[in-house]
């Protein structure tokens, strides 16, 4: 803003905190301009320059082509130095440390050892399939599994992410709806000092050839099936290529449109939404991460997620194309040894997600620590807690707490806070750059900007980087299909009911359609209650919603229940029942909180149930409960 704002934006142009909001509508004005400027920001490199940055000349893309013509390949951007970010060959790509370990030394290499790393995987992945094959990952956020994800992109083939905490109904889903024609993963999950079977979970679901990680040691802890590798053995089919001597690697370039990971986001009917991130998402996310959260060198960069969530890939884009440090610790957040790791690797950014920080306030585990590196919090996945954000900023001078809401088909947050404005704990102090929304009464019609209202959010269509397609579903009919138009633009379908305060703060309130949020983890009602309907042969039918109370929480899983005729049973069995087949059919982190054993649901007149009007008298019961 110092260095552009006076031509950009004139005689109004006054300082950066006074005139951000006038630089962030102009963005959204003129994005053409503000991409042009923020390219150069990342080390983004184009083997082909783009035409132009926006088209808007085909009428059936909301979104606009973004950079149409360039060709590129956005691993290989994340992999070479550049002189702006500065990013030398010695500048350190990733430190870890390993769970149990806590008293050694942090783990750390640099760019130029991270690149010969990635491009002996991509030699690996050449010589086992073909460019362009969908190739899953599942495992912990590991060096080896970031590696992992690089040469998956550089060799011109697309990651198909699926978190390391899903059953084997959920992987196989995911490994169907991408075609993966191989998938990574460990032999065992390292946390809290056990040992989880992962290999084994991974077979229940694959037919596909399975590369096996040794979670410790050099040699996997479990019998192969005959069609299966060893990471030993895959890596060793690099040196059988051509030139095994030569570190050199011809990295895949393609067009900016072509897809390098396959994400998936829960839907409300039964398979997720499979949603393909071209080359342009990465871009999209790192500019966002440098512009919300001020990423750049020197900074170590500190999340705890999975590749199968989109934090993943987005702290991974996030650090690499801005010069950051990513800091992995290879076991779990929960406890002091995570934060003694914050402490030794000089972490001056760290995210998290609302339930891992009530966790740490609740046993303590933190006291005592230095954290007084980190500069910014970042806050994502669900509704934060005020007091627990307030405990938090405390370790670190009060820093701010960054939060960000998104989606993983906009690859990035469409609001979030800034460093160039106050920021109030558990909220939003402005739509990310580029994005403009409107927030629309029941019937659709957008309130004024300026007035403080409740609503659906309704964004704006263009935006660099949001999906315009999807595996498995119509994408028009996801995002657009009955949305008002608002500036001769069709308006683009986000989920989310967000409040706008009489000083111009957003708040999150909750999804519009039944998609509940637990434990950061996004799910469907009809999912669970898919699960909860064949659990007890008492069980007619079952309405799932999430309900947040005081101080807005995470939210917590409560399952309404009507019995069939003739038949009885208690809240408490049928709660332990349901949380069985929830944990070993969708996912062992959702656990029931509440179950509600009533005679029938509310209804609309077209027979639909109302989880609403469920989810608002279970919300005032709680709330009661939880003021006295």
């Amino acid at each position: 803003m110092e260095k552009h704002g006076p031509e950009l934006l004139g005689p109004s142009y006054k300082d950066p905190i006074t005139s951000y909001p006038l630089f962030h509508k102009f963005s959204v004005q003129h994005p053409q301009l503000y991409w042009s400027l923020v390219l150069k920001e990342l080390s983004v490199s184009f083997v082909e320059p783009p035409k132009c940055i926006l088209d808007t000349s085909d009428p059936s893309k909301h979104g606009g082509t973004w950079l149409p013509g360039s060709v590129l390949n956005i691993a290989d951007c994340c992999l070479q130095p550049s002189s702006h970010p500065h990013k030398t060959d010695d500048t350190l790509a990733i430190v870890w440390r390993d769970e149990g370990f806590d008293d050694s030394e942090v783990n750390h290499i640099t760019l130029k050892q991270l690149r010969h790393q990635v491009m002996l995987v991509a030699k690996a992945i050449d010589a086992t399939f073909s460019r362009g094959d969908a190739i899953a990952i599942d495992m912990q956020m590991t060096a080896n599994a970031v590696i992992i994800y690089l040469a998956i992109v550089l060799a011109g083939c697309a990651v198909v992410s699926i978190a390391d905490s899903f059953a084997p109904k959920e992987i196989a889903t995911r490994l169907r709806v991408s075609k993966a024609k191989g998938i990574f993963t460990q032999d065992f999950i390292a946390r809290g000092g056990r040992k989880f079977p992962l290999y084994s979970r991974v077979i229940e679901a694959a037919t596909c050839k399975v590369i096996v990680l040794p979670v410790m040691g050099e040699d996997v802890g479990v019998q192969l099936r005959e069609q299966d590798l060893s990471w030993k053995g895959f890596l060793s089919s690099a040196n059988q290529t051509q030139n095994p001597r030569s570190d050199h690697y011809s990295p895949s370039y393609q067009s900016v449109d072509s897809v390098t990971n396959i994400l998936f986001s829960s839907g409300t009917t039964g398979d997720p939404k499979a949603i393909p991130w071209t080359q342009l998402a990465p871009i999209r996310s790192a500019a966002d991460g440098w512009a919300a959260i001020d990423i750049k060198p020197g900074d170590v960069y500190c999340w705890p997620t999975n590749l199968g969530w989109v934090i993943g890939p987005t702290v991974l884009y996030h650090c690499f194309l801005t010069g950051a440090t990513l800091a992995l610790y290879h076991g779990s957040p929960q406890g002091r040894d995570f934060g003694k790791f914050v402490q030794d690797a000089g972490v001056t950014i760290l995210g998290t997600v609302p339930s891992l920080v009530k966790a740490w306030k609740s046993t303590q585990c933190m006291e005592g620590l230095d954290w007084t590196k980190i500069k910014t919090f970042c806050s994502s996945g669900e509704t934060s807690n005020v007091d627990d954000d307030l405990w938090l900023s405390s370790k670190a001078y009060y820093s701010p707490i960054v939060e960000l809401c998104g989606g993983t088909e906009l690859a990035s947050s469409y609001i979030a806070g800034s460093p160039l404005q106050p920021q109030a704990f558990g909220a939003f102090s402005t739509a990310s750059m580029t994005t403009g929304f409107v927030i629309l009464d029941e019937n659709g019609v957008p309130y004024p900007d300026d007035v403080a209202c409740v609503g659906e959010v309704g964004l704006f269509p263009l935006s660099l980087g949001a999906s315009d397609r999807l595996l498995n579903a119509d994408h028009e009919k996801v995002y657009f299909k009955g949305m008002p138009i608002y500036k001769e633009k069709i308006l683009r379908r986000h989920g989310d009911i967000i409040k706008r305060t009489v000083d111009g703060y957003i708040v999150v309130q909750g999804r519009a359609d039944d998609t509940m949020n637990l434990g950061g983890i996004k799910t469907s009602s009809v999912e669970i209650e898919r699960v909860c309907d064949g659990a007890d042969e008492c069980i007619l039918e079952t309405a799932a919603v999430g309900v947040a109370i005081a101080n807005r929480g995470p939210e917590q899983l409560v399952i309404f229940v009507v019995l069939k005729e003739g038949y009885n049973s208690s809240a408490e069995t049928l709660k332990m029942k349901f949380t069985k087949a929830i944990q070993s059919n969708l996912n062992p982190l959702f656990k029931v909180s509440l179950v509600k054993i009533v005679p029938d649901f509310p209804r609309t007149s077209s027979n639909k149930i109302l989880r609403r009007v469920m989810r608002d008298q279970m919300k005032l019961q709680l709330s009661v409960q939880s003021r006295l």
